[in-house]
């Protein structure tokens, strides 16, 4: 008898070790997917971008003066600015500018080259910290899941072939988003509130898209009150304010004073709205991003508008994700003259998650339930990889345009 009860219970240890060797194995695999498909150069366009010879400019700026000429940057920018018709990329984004800067000085690569590094390293950690960010909302389960579907996201993988700002930028948002979450469920953890605003700080050093980011922080601090996230502290309200306020007093010293940051975005705003690529391409009704997500991955984007609609009020993960998304569309969807989908990048993990969570809810009654995850997640990995390769390796697309997509889908002719 004592042996009999010996061996029953063996036999689920063994079963989950096995299952355990197999979360890691497929783990690895798919890390191994994510990254290669980031570093391999698939790109069709292999031209140099606007964006990216400006901020090959910068960059070889830094290298030649060293970082103590900043100021003079800054100054020079609004000088040539105020002659140009058109705007250019503000020297404000400065935390991608310098973490090219420092792959030079690391590995000694061209400055094109050490930009097209970064946006290719931060396109993999965002690969990461979207898996992690998963395992910490919902088990590991769910973080193998969303960490497939974000290894084979189109946009992704156009973000790290290119010496572009967005994945960079996407990077510290999805970081803000998972240390909310985390301060909100550990309420006055020294380190994590740390972390918090220092991420806040150098989300608002990358770019000026930190606007949107923020007022989707500040969104779900105020849903929570009926939806319940987690604690707000004092101390967590008090570092949300300090965080991004200390990433502004940085870049006004880079700048070498506030009059001079202020004309930066002045002028910045300013010409953008006369740009006539941007009145060209940017504009739209509320429901552009909408239509260009569905362009650009449709069955995700269905799976998450769907899980929506599947939503319970004890699901708080997908719902403060959900409420991210929404509040940040709220405000992008309402520059005119600048919508890209190159914008929407912090959102492709939370679509993931929620697209995965539609596919758990249907299946749930399925006997048979993981091994159908197992292959609609692998069909929608598959299916992203066509999205990607009709875009960017058959059509030579860069710029993630409406007319772009539906040239590239054969919607337009």
């Amino acid at each position: 008898m004592e042996s009999a009860k010996q061996l029953s219970n063996q036999i689920p240890e063994a079963q989950a070790g096995r299952r355990a060797r197999l979360f890691f194995i497929a783990f690895v695999l798919i890390g191994v997917l994510g990254v290669w498909i980031r570093v391999y150069p698939s790109a069709g366009f292999t031209g140099l971008g606007y964006d990216e010879g400006l901020y090959r400019g910068y960059v070889t700026d830094l290298i030649n003066h060293g970082i103590t000429s900043y100021p003079d940057f800054a100054e020079h920018y609004v000088e040539q600015q105020q002659k140009l018709a058109a705007v250019i990329l503000p020297p404000t984004r400065f935390l991608y500018i310098f973490s090219a800067y420092l792959w030079h000085e690391i590995t000694g690569a061209d400055a094109l080259l050490s930009l097209h590094r970064v946006s290719c390293l931060f396109s993999i950690l965002l690969l990461f910290a979207a898996a992690g960010f998963a395992w910490r909302l919902a088990g590991p389960g769910w973080a193998l899941a969303v960490f497939a579907l974000m290894s084979c996201a189109p946009t992704q993988i156009h973000m790290a072939q290119h010496a572009l700002i967005d994945g960079f930028f996407a990077f510290w948002a999805t970081i803000c988003l998972w240390l909310l979450w985390e301060n909100l469920k550990r309420p006055s953890d020294p380190l994590r509130l740390t972390l918090f605003g220092v991420g806040l700080a150098l989300m608002v050093l990358t770019k000026e898209n930190a606007v949107f980011a923020y007022v989707g922080v500040l969104a779900l601090l105020a849903a929570n009150r009926w939806l319940h996230f987690g604690t707000i502290t004092r101390t967590l309200l008090l570092v949300t304010v300090a965080g991004p306020l200390a990433g502004l007093v940085i870049l006004i010293f880079l700048c070498g004073s506030a009059e001079t940051f202020i004309m930066t975005y002045r002028l910045v705003v300013s010409k953008a709205a006369v740009l006539p690529y941007a009145i060209a391409t940017g504009d739209g009704p509320w429901y552009r991003y909408l239509v260009d997500l569905l362009l650009a991955s449709p069955l995700i984007f269905l799976l998450a508008w769907a899980a929506i609609f599947r939503l319970k009020f004890a699901d708080k993960q997908s719902l403060y994700l959900l409420t991210f998304v929404a509040a940040t569309y709220l405000v992008m969807c309402n520059i005119r003259y600048g919508m890209n989908l190159r914008y929407t990048n912090m959102w492709d993990m939370p679509l993931r998650y929620l697209a995965f969570g539609c596919l758990s809810d249907m299946t749930r009654s399925f006997r048979r339930q993981h091994l159908l995850l197992a292959i609609a997640v692998l069909l929608l990995c598959a299916f992203d990889l066509r999205q990607y390769y009709i875009f960017f390796v058959q059509h030579d697309l860069y710029e993630l345009v409406t007319a772009g997509l539906l040239r590239a889908l054969q919607i337009l002719k």
